[in-house]
């Protein structure tokens, strides 16, 4: 992990493909869907950004469980960090899906289930954060927010993905609607889409690194 993280290739090519589907995204042509006309232009922001936040989830979790096997201390530094930007893109997400609801259903908020399991879903680890200030005693601080992450996550899963199938929603892939995917399979919006997928989340994990980074360095003076 040590040695990827100070490689700057994927840094690069991660800067390069969200270059790309910015300018791709709103220049090139996309094909005319009802409904949702030109709006289907924020696909290629909304969905990257959840993208990035589960990846980042996913890496906290399982950096969660190595301190928990290891008990090496910079392992919790980097599950705090994936989550501490996971939360930055959580929002993004959020936003993003406002402004397309907006637009595609007429207002920001509507009391989708999606939308409100979203929010439950970030209380969730926001939860996370605020155990963590709540204890001084590091090893025993990383101890129970490890333990809490390795739940929080399939809780995560859960609320974003199970319960919104199971009543009605306006949100594509829940409630009985088709997801998006049934609706379009242009190789236009593949092209832009897939790109901005991993650009952004190569993106997410460089900033979390580099957060986990400067946490090494004040953890190596405070201890």
């Amino acid at each position: 992990m040590d040695k990827f993280i100070y490689q700057q290739w994927w840094k690069v090519l991660g800067c390069l493909l969200i270059l790309y589907s910015v300018i791709a995204g709103i220049l090139l042509p996309v094909p005319h869907m009802p409904i949702l006309h030109e709006t289907i232009r924020v696909v290629f922001f909304h969905v990257p950004m959840w993208i990035g936040m589960f990846v980042l989830f996913l890496l906290s979790v399982i950096f969660s469980i190595l301190y928990l096997w290891t008990n090496k201390i910079k392992y919790d530094l980097f599950a705090v960090e994936c989550v501490n930007v996971g939360l930055v893109f959580f929002i993004f997400g959020l936003l993003s899906g406002m402004a397309w609801a907006q637009m595609a259903w007429g207002q920001a908020w509507s009391n989708d289930p999606k939308q409100t399991m979203s929010v439950i879903a970030f209380l969730l680890y926001t939860a996370y954060i605020i155990l963590r200030s709540a204890m001084d005693e590091q090893q025993k601080c990383a101890k129970i927010s490890s333990i809490y992450n390795v739940f929080a996550f399939p809780m995560m899963l859960v609320l974003l993905f199970i319960l919104p199938r199971l009543t009605d929603s306006l949100h594509p892939g829940n409630g009985g609607n088709p997801a998006f995917g049934k609706y379009d399979s242009n190789a236009q919006i593949k092209s832009i889409l897939y790109p901005a997928f991993l650009g952004w989340t190569l993106i997410a994990v460089w900033i979390a690194s580099m957060r986990y980074r400067i946490r090494l360095l004040e953890d190596s003076f405070t201890h």
